[in-house]
């Protein structure tokens, strides 16, 4: 089972840049990236509605919305900071450089996250080797984009 998460993953990686794109396309028809950002957000809210639909997944209930602490929506303003921005900068970066840039980005906070165990995840200490592997992801940023 684990090798189809591991693929899963790997598929879900290789839409980043699908959705970048497209997004950055619409851009030149609707106003900019944060109308596109918008209108995808919309877009996957009725794709989202639908599934959980087809499944008969029950609404939560207002007491279960609101007893989570409020910070715990921010998910919502870092997805539109982040598809906006990667909206805004994916023509003008290019697809590798851009997504180059979001894995390090991703690596570096990972890296942080998981060595203090925010947010759920669990604790998993910095080792050498993983600081080696940012070190590579960066190196590998540089080579993309200058060479």
């Amino acid at each position: 089972m684990t090798w189809l998460y591991l693929f899963h993953a790997l598929v879900a990686g290789m839409l980043v840049p699908v959705q970048t794109g497209l997004n950055a396309m619409l851009a030149r028809h609707v106003g900019g990236p944060a109308m596109s950002a918008l209108i995808s957000f919309l877009v996957g809210t009725v794709v989202l509605v639908a599934y959980l639909v087809a499944l008969r997944t029950p609404v939560p209930a207002w007491s279960a919305l609101s007893a989570a602490p409020l910070w715990l929506y921010l998910g919502g303003v870092v997805g539109a900071f982040f598809v906006t921005s990667a909206t805004l900068l994916a023509p003008k970066l290019g697809a590798a450089t851009l997504l180059a840039l979001i894995i390090a980005g991703q690596m570096i906070a990972s890296v942080i996250i998981d060595h203090y165990g925010m947010l759920g995840f669990a604790q998993h200490s910095v080792t050498h080797w993983k600081l080696l592997g940012v070190a590579l992801l960066i190196a590998g940023v540089v080579l993309i984009r200058y060479y």
